[in-house]
Parts: C-alpha cells; structure tokens; sequence
C-alpha cells in the first residue's frame, strides 16, 4: 500500500492556505498545518482538519507563531517523529503567511509613519521565514528528490500601492530568496518557485487600504471576466506538484486569468 505524501502549509487556516490544503487533501496529501489563530477564529481551523479528514487524509495542525524561532523548531520535531518511521519527506512545502504592517513610509505625522521594528517584522515574517523553515526542513533530511516549495508572492513586488510599502519589500524579498533557495536546493531534486495570484478577495486583501476597490479594478479589467480565486491558486499548485514538473525551478509563475495583460 502506497503512503499518501505530506504537505506543510504554513498559513493554513484561511486564504490561499486554507484552500491549498484543502485541494491538496482531495489530490492525495496529508497535511501538516501551521497556523495562528485566537478563541475567534479557531473553529475555521477545526473545521479545515475535519473536511481534510473527511477526505481520508491525516491533518496535523499546529496554532502557533510561525515567525518564532523556538515554535518552528518544536514543529519541526513533531514533523520529524511523525515521518522518521518511514523515512519520508515534506513533499510540498508553501508559505502563504500574510502578516505585516500596513503604514506608509512618509506621514504629516512621524508617529503615524511605519517604525523599524514594524518594517523588520513585516519582511522577516513574509519573506525571511521562507528560509528559516526550509534550512530547518533540509537540515533534519526532511526535503528530498521530487520535493516542492511554492511561495505566496503578489504584483505587489513590482508595484506601488498605497500604505504597502513594506509588504512589497517582503513579496521581492521572498521571491529573490525563491531563486537562491532553487540553486541551492537543485542537486536535492527539491524545486522552487514562487506563485503570483491575481488579486484576490482574502483577509489579506481586505487589510490592506483601498483593498476593495483594488479587487473590483482587477474584477473589471481581468479578461476571463472575473477576479481570481483562492480555489483557482489551490489548484494550480496542486497541478505543479506534479513529479513530472521536475525541471520548472526558481520562477514567479502567474496564475490570475490573464489579469496582467492589462494591467
């Protein structure tokens, strides 16, 4: 009996997490997910493991800080003891963590002006922790031949939008490590590459100012007729999991119906 593979979703509990997860559990996987969420929130979570468990699939998920160093590598052990018996590996690895600060670089007011320390924070958790949860992962001999890694990038990377600025250096800060991560991880047999969704109705989308209005913009100018799903990205990266796309490695691949065309 073949062993169903395992994905770790970093970000699992809403957005492209949570449809990626899901998806993923109807294509085969189990998922290991990683997720922060209060007394609030906390039942979407529940409710997630339960339809990935109505799928006939094992979810493991973990409420915990995905930027602390310490929580990482406690789920790191628990991810090492569950596969070591046998000596399986992280198939699919995708960080969709969206947590920054929105604030923008100049203000009438310097206290309402975005601070080093936001700044720092907003780039180590959306692009830096790529990294720290992929050196964790290789260093336990956790990434092996046939391995994936999907990073949640934005048009944002290229763009100016209002109070973003930090987010934006995350998104090009995260993909150039999406390339350096391919290098390295190449003779592994483990690809990178990073995914740009269209803009796309998520909590994320709505935090951010004049998020509405961006999503109906994108709405009326994508040529499929429509702004881009969370469903719409979930199988996208399911389809890229493939093991016959060994060879596609340290790209940002489009995935928004055409939006770009004319923006």
């Amino acid at each position: 009996m073949t062993t169903a593979p395992w994905a770790l979703i970093l970000g699992a509990s809403s957005g492209f997490g949570e449809a990626t997860s899901l998806e993923l559990a109807r294509s085969g996987y189990n998922i290991f997910g990683v997720h922060l969420d209060l007394r609030k929130t906390l039942p979407n979570a529940e409710r997630i493991q339960e339809e990935i468990r109505a799928q006939g699939q094992k979810a493991v998920f973990f409420n915990v800080n995905a930027a602390d160093a310490g929580k990482r590598a406690t789920v790191i052990d628990t991810i090492a003891e569950r596969l070591a018996p046998g000596g399986e590996t992280v198939r699919v690895l995708l960080h969709s963590l969206a947590f920054g600060t929105l604030l923008p670089f100049i203000a009438d007011d310097p206290k309402k002006a975005i601070s080093q320390k936001q700044i720092d924070m907003t780039v180590d958790v959306m692009a830096h922790s790529l990294v720290y949860w992929t050196q964790a992962l290789a260093a336990r001999g956790l990434l092996g031949q046939g391995g994936r890694i999907f990073a949640m990038t934005s048009s944002g990377s290229t763009r100016v939008i209002q109070s973003y600025g930090a987010v934006s250096a995350a998104k090009a800060a995260l993909e150039s490590h999406i390339r350096q991560l391919a290098f390295e991880l190449a003779p592994l047999g483990v690809t990178a590459n990073a995914i740009r969704a269209g803009v796309t109705d998520t909590p994320a989308l709505q935090r951010i100012p004049g998020g509405p209005e961006l999503l109906a913009r994108a709405k009326d100018a994508n040529p499929s007729g429509r702004s881009t799903a969370t469903e719409d990205i979930a199988k996208a990266i399911a389809a890229l999991a493939d093991e016959r796309l060994y060879w596609m490695t340290g790209n940002v691949l489009g995935i928004d119906g055409g939006e770009e065309l004319t923006a």
